[in-house]
Parts: C-alpha cells; structure tokens; sequence
C-alpha cells in the first residue's frame, strides 16, 4: 500500500504557486470592470451578490465602493455621478428587494438618458421561478424602463454582456442597462472565458446627420425672421454646448432652455432668455409662441415644456436635432428632422454659415419682455424668502457651484434663480420627478468632481427621503454643503391646493419634523438653523466654502409660490403671477 505524505510547508507553497487559482462568473465580472477603468461602485451587499464582493475583496482593481445606507440612495449618487462626468456609472444591488429599491432610480435615469450600468444578484438558476426566498423577476420589472436589459444564463457570456452593456449605457441616447446574474454563475467556476468582442446588428446610433438636413435649416435661417433656438440635455450628453454659442453668436439666435439643458448656454448671455415651460420666464415662453423658426437641440418637447400642445409654437417651422429618432415627431409635428449627435450637427451646420439674416428687431421685441415682465418676488426685510435664498447662493458661489435638488417649489427656484454658465453644473431630477434625488446625486456628483463645490438643495420633505445617506459624508468626510429650503411642507403639492383646490391642503403640511442641526451633529456634521437674512449673511459665506460637508437649515416663509406658473391645460403664453399684483 503506497503511503501518501504531505509535502513540508515551503514545498506546498510551490506547489499552490504553480497550481492556478479557480476563478468564478464573479471574478470575471471583476475583470471586466476593470478592463472597463471603472474605480467608483454605488452599491449595498446580499446574498445573491455576495460571491460578487468576494471578487470584488480579492481583486487587484483599484476600486472604490460606496456602501450607501439604502439602495436607492447607491442609484441615485450613481446618476449624480455620471450626469456630472458623462460616463457609466455602476451600481451593484442584491436578488429581490435589493433589485427593487433600485428601480426608482432606474426609471429616473431612463427619463433622463443617463447612463448607468446596474448589475444585480439573482436566486440560483434551479431555483428561478419558484418564488425562491428574495426571487424578484428583475428582467419583466426593469424592461419598460432600462435601454436594455440582461440576465446572464453562462458564465462564458459575461465577458461580452459586460462590454455590450457598457457600449449600449454610453452610445446613442445614453440610459441604463441592467445586467441580472444567478448566484450559482457569479459563484461558479469557471472553466472557459468566452470573448470580449460584440456585433450589435440591430444597434447603430445615427451619430452624424444628412447634410441634405443639414441644408434645409440654413436655408430656413435665412427666411426666418424670429428664430428661437432651444437647448436640452442633449446638447450636454453630446458635449455640444461650445459649438452651439458659435451657432448661436454667429446667427444672433436668440436662446431659451429646458430645465434639463441648463448650463448648455451660458446663462449670463445677452441672447439668453431663460428656462421655458411651466415655470419658465415670460420672454421665454412668448418667444416660443411667436417665433417662426424653432430648433429644438437635444430636448424631447415634453409636456411640462409645451403646455397645450394645440397652442405650442403655432408659427413656427420646427427643427427638432436629436439623437434619438423615437423623440422626433413623437410630441410636436417636425417640419425639418435632423437626426444626430447634436454637436456633430453643430458642426456641421456652422459649415454652412451663410450672410445670418437681420433678427435685430426680433432680439429687441424680445428683450423688451425680459425687462417688463422679469422673475420677481416680494422682499420682506427679516423674513427668508427661497428665491432670494437662491440668488444669494448664486451670488455667494459666483454661480460656479455644481448644484443638485430634488424635485418641488426650491427645484424651480433653483432652475429660476442660479446662473448655469457652465455645463454639467445642474444635476436634477427631470422627467420622473424624484424626490429624495437630490442629496445622494450631490454624493455621487462630489465623488466625481472631488475638487469642485457640491451643493444640494432639498426640501424639507425630499431631504427625510434619503437623509440617511449622512453616514456616507461623515465616513468620507465629502465637503458636500446641505441647504435645506425648509417651508415646513410639501411646497408644490401646497401650492397646486391653493391655486386648483380652494386651500384644502390635504396631507401637504408636514407635522412633526426632525431637528436637521441635531440629526447633523448626530453624525459628525455640522449644522445651523437660520430664521432670516442677516443670519444667513452672517455665517453662510463662511460655511459654503470651507471643505467640511455642512447642513443648512434654512427656514423660509411657508405661502410663497413659484411663478410664473403655466396652469394644466394652458397654453404656455398664459401665465399666472407674471407681474406683482
């Protein structure tokens, strides 16, 4: 009989040295990530998922993983993240719940095509669709709001899924992808990679557009006599913004603004009118309604733009650029579709310059609207008023802040009262309307932009959303600033009871509410409540720019309102609260 002997300690580590190390689905996830040079990771750990972080602690990827308190909170730092740096951003959430938490934010960033690549764990493949303990069928729930979705069936598919998904979140219109993984292929062995190449015969994003298109604007330009050139987040994802001011200069086009496109044109230009739509300016929304050359760049005319669609631009010849050819013709009837990268049509169409026709009197019919009718409020001496609490930042941070809200009354003022002069400076939650957006978004924007000035103001209600997520400014010390705009109530749903609802503010005055500066100091952070004008020109200069994250609680008057305001159903030249009563 052949006795075995065990091999003496440095022989064995010879030996396992030689002898390679079993890698799993996991571990080359990992390695695609890395191939991918992701270094930040919004996530919060499970079971399905655990064989994931394994890989992720034992990898030699320079990775740095956010642990949020709450996956919704991990989604929404993830899209503040890549609003700001125009990249994927990865999220990782576990089977189930996990998988669910994320899906607010994952409809957020379809609706506002940003790009996100969302990996979750799965039960086992021999247990999927038995209603396996923390079983969600991720792949039916996600489909309606994700660009495209995946659920890995072999772990030889994980190279190419990854590439695709990343390839598929950042070209075309960017949105999210998720990728659904089984625990038992995370956690199996792998005995086979299988390639890193892809074809997608069935996606080709149109990225330069049909100079014949092209042509047909200039031409347009020259008949024109009130042009009207809008500006949507497309102009951002497409890094448009300076070849649009050339358009713009060059032309003497007059320049409004989707709330998503703040910051595509610089917001102190002498062309620029302000935001459009429901809260827009009047010389904005009246330039909309009178103009006869609309060229709509990157924004896909939704509802709270256009108002009655009956009486949207009724004059006007509408050019509409995007990228994305479902958007056009989708809302607003296109007379001149030009399907694109908008900066490659910029430059293009900056190609066929021409003698710009003379729009002078147009620019000053118009300027005359922005002087008679300019944004306005009361100004009481010692009681905060929100709007001159946003100028005031704007002031104090010589507009230069990246600034992130949630959704409400302190959105709109936010969108009114800051100026955006540059791009990726505005992170807001725009189609889906997500409160409890704004302060994760100020995490993710901040990590990403470590050396600029992050600042979230939320409201009252949105901020009790995801307040949590102060443990992650505490443990990373990000000199995020906190300026709550604290009515004491849910603002815009109070409003809409006042002006539609004979003051029946149901549900919409918030009771009982936590002591933000108590809950601040309970984690480390420092906070100051501030009642009036002088207290806040007291000590917020000092605050907002030091490097220490810090929570404002700003207390304003409850009854103030956000005007003008566009009714449901009107047409957006008639407006309410355009001039003091």
């Amino acid at each position: 009989m052949k006795v075995r002997t065990m091999p003496e300690p440095a022989q064995a580590q010879e030996e396992a040295e030689k002898t390679p190390t079993p890698r799993t689905g996991a571990d080359i996830l990992v390695e695609q990530l890395m191939k991918q040079k992701v270094k930040t990771i919004f996530g919060y750990p499970g079971g399905a998922v655990l064989p994931i972080y394994d890989a992720l602690y034992r990898s030699d990827g320079d990775f740095d993983h956010i642990l949020t308190r709450h996956e919704q909170g991990a989604i929404h730092a993830a899209e503040g993240y890549a609003r700001v740096t125009n990249e994927p951003a990865v999220v990782i959430g576990t089977s189930g719940p996990g998988a669910t938490n994320l899906v607010t934010g994952i409809a957020d960033a379809m609706m506002d095509s940003l790009p996100l690549v969302v990996i979750t764990g799965q039960v086992a493949t021999a247990v999927t669709g038995t209603d396996a303990f923390q079983e969600a069928d991720v792949m039916g729930i996600t489909t309606p709001i994700t660009k495209h979705n995946y659920q890995v069936q072999n772990s030889y598919d994980i190279p190419r899924i990854i590439n695709e998904a990343f390839h598929i979140a950042s070209t075309g219109r960017p949105g999210p992808v998720v990728v659904d993984i089984p625990k038992d292929i995370s956690a199996g062995i792998v005995t086979e990679k299988g390639p890193e190449a892809f074809h997608l015969q069935g996606y080709q994003p149109t990225i330069k557009p049909n100079p014949m298109q092209i042509r047909k604007v200039a031409e347009a330009l020259k008949t024109a006599k009130k042009p009207l050139i809008l500006t949507g987040a497309g102009v951002l994802h497409g890094r448009a913004s300076e070849r649009l001011l050339q358009v713009a200069e060059s032309y003497q086009i007059p320049v409004t603004s989707t709330l998503l496109g703040l910051g595509a044109f610089p917001g102190d230009h002498e062309l620029f009118l302000g935001m459009a739509g429901m809260h827009g300016t009047y010389a904005s929304n009246m330039a909309i309604t009178e103009c006869d050359l609309l060229i709509n760049v990157g924004a896909r005319f939704d509802d709270r733009l256009t108002g009655n669609l009956g009486h949207f631009a009724p004059d006007a010849t509408i050019v509409h650029v995007d990228i994305d050819p479902a958007e056009i013709g989708k809302n607003v009837p296109t007379h001149i579709p030009v399907v694109s990268d908008s900066k490659a049509a910029m430059i293009s169409l900056l190609k066929h310059l021409e003698e710009p026709g003379d729009y002078t009197e147009w620019r000053s019919h118009l300027k005359e609207y922005s002087m008679e009718n300019p944004l306005w409020y009361n100004k009481p001496e010692e009681k905060m008023i929100p709007q001159w609490l946003i100028s005031s930042i704007c002031d104090i941070t010589k507009g230069d802040a990246i600034i992130t809200t949630d959704v409400g009354q302190h959105q709109m003022w936010s969108a009114q009262y800051y100026r955006f002069n540059r791009p990726d400076r505005w992170v807001t939650s725009g189609g889906l309307g997500t409160m409890g957006f704004g302060f994760p978004a100020a995490i993710g924007a901040q990590l990403a932009k470590p050396d600029d000035k992050v600042l979230a103001i939320v409201g009252d209600g949105g901020f009790q959303m995801t307040m949590q997520e102060l443990s992650v400014l505490q443990e990373r010390q990000l000199p995020v600033k906190i300026v709550i705009v604290n009515n004491e109530a849910l603002g815009m749903v109070r409003q809409w009871q006042e002006a539609f609802y004979d003051k029946r503010y149901s549900e919409s005055l918030m009771g009982v509410q936590p002591d933000f500066v108590k809950l601040a100091d309970s984690y480390g952070i420092e906070g100051v409540k501030i009642e009036s004008q002088a207290h806040f020109m007291e000590i917020a200069p000092e605050f907002l720019s030091n490097d220490k994250p810090c929570l404002l609680d700003c207390r304003v008057l409850r009854e103030e309102n956000v005007y003008p305001m566009v009714a449901p159903g009107k047409s957006i030249n008639d407006m309410i609260g355009v001039k003091p009563q």
